[in-house]
């Protein structure tokens, strides 16, 4: 069945943000006690809010987090994204041949709606999702529960049957396949086994995506 909505993630999939934000997550976790590099970084934590974030760093290190903790790590991480983030190759065509084809688009992160704001905006692509971008401190539960990516069907306007999410993390493909959507994994950076047995759909390259969608032969 032809989707009538495509939700996107934000990180990883958009925005080529995930390397940026892991090395100074890694920085920040290891100068709390525990020694983490990037890759422990994505596998612990990529795909969820950052208050599930602080919560299982405090279950790692057996420690609470000082009050400080996040706003020097967003400091920090910010000032990466301003020095080098780019837009996830492809991306832009992906989204202009998903809205030539009249289908609906939108964007539901765990990231907070200021992180958005800024990637999206240095990427170039925040024109392409305005007043269409939806952020998991709207919802009680982030994902891996569905209720960001229900939260944003019932917003735009659709069925969760006929909407799509594209996603780069086993807790939002997690979340989309608990939401009753269909889940596309997009396996540039996430080892495509993992998303395939959350229940995602993989792919490598965003070229792909207009016909995963069934909107090219």
């Amino acid at each position: 069945m032809r989707p009538s909505l495509v939700i996107f993630d934000c990180d990883g999939v958009l925005v080529d943000s995930e390397g940026i934000a892991n090395r100074a997550l890694a920085a920040a976790v290891t100068a709390h006690g525990l020694a983490l590099d990037e890759a422990g970084s994505r596998r612990e934590f990529v795909g969820l809010s950052m208050t599930s974030v602080m919560a299982r760093i405090e279950v790692l290190t057996g420690k609470a987090l000082p009050p400080d903790w996040l706003p020097r790590l967003q400091a920090e991480t910010y000032d990466g994204f301003r020095a080098g983030l780019q837009a996830v190759p492809g991306i832009a065509a992906a989204v202009a041949a998903v809205r030539s084809a009249g289908l609906a688009t939108c964007v539901a992160s765990s990231g907070t709606p200021d992180k958005m704001a800024l990637t999206l905006g240095l990427t170039g692509l925040a024109p392409l999702f305005e007043g269409r971008i939806f952020s998991a401190l709207e919802v009680r539960h982030g994902k891996p529960a569905p209720d960001l990516f229900l939260h944003a069907a019932a917003r735009m306007g659709h069925e969760p049957g006929k909407s799509v999410v594209v996603e780069d993390s086993v807790p939002g493909v997690t979340g989309a396949v608990a939401a009753g959507m269909r889940a596309l994994g997009f396996a540039r950076e996430t080892d495509a086994r993992l998303l395939a047995a959350a229940g995602a759909e993989t792919f490598t390259d965003m070229a792909a995506l207009p016909a995963l969608l069934g909107l090219q032969p």
